[in-house]
């Protein structure tokens, strides 16, 4: 994906963002976004296998792997549908604190929908996520690099996230792991979009 139009948005709103909202506009926010935006498109990968049956989940509880000194643990951000870029950032926050604290409870670790694993922070290029059962999906982010792409017929330099999905096989099939990706890659790529709900 093409990070440049989110970087811009970024850069160019992150102090009146602070200011007002008492959080930084990270990337996981506009991750956050273009997931529910992809799942309520795609609603198989939202959905989960128990026992024969297939469980399709119309809510969207993301889980966000969080580095702790016990290792990468993924709390869940509850109805991320129905948050603002705030309150994402926020509910992001909050759940950081308490893992960093030891407050962070068991009901906070479970009943997530989809993950979102972030192996960039680390210096990963390029990973294989794997599977939160029962969740059927887990989109892995990694490092934002400056690459040489061909835009309008010239080759210019953009900084591009390579993104991963892994999936289970068993209710979602490679031309829906694809499109599903693609939706991502696009809502990322005019975030704008995601800000005025087109």
């Amino acid at each position: 994906a093409d990070m440049s139009r989110i970087a811009a948005l970024r850069q160019q709103h992150k102090e009146a963002f602070r200011e007002k909202h008492g959080v930084s506009l990270g990337l996981m926010s506009f991750f956050v976004k273009a997931c529910v935006e992809a799942l309520k498109a795609f609603p198989d990968v939202n959905a989960r296998i128990d026992g024969e049956d297939i469980v399709y989940q119309n809510f969207y509880d993301i889980g966000i792997a969080v580095g702790s000194e016990r290792g990468l643990i993924v709390p869940v951000l509850r109805d991320a549908d129905q948050l603002s870029f705030a309150g994402i950032e926020e509910g992001i926050q909050e759940l950081v604190d308490r893992i960093q604290n030891n407050r962070i409870t068991l009901d906070e670790l479970e009943g997530g929908t989809f993950t979102i694993s972030n192996g960039g922070i680390y210096g990963s290029m390029l990973s294989t996520p794997i599977l939160n059962p029962p969740q059927s999906g887990v989109l892995g982010m990694h490092a934002i690099e400056e690459r040489s792409v061909v835009r309008d017929g010239e080759i210019v330099i953009r900084p591009i996230m390579y993104l991963a999905l892994s999936y289970d096989h068993r209710i979602i099939d490679g031309r829906q792991a694809v499109q599903f990706l693609r939706k991502i890659k696009e809502v990322l790529e005019a975030p704008e979009e995601l800000l005025f709900e087109l």
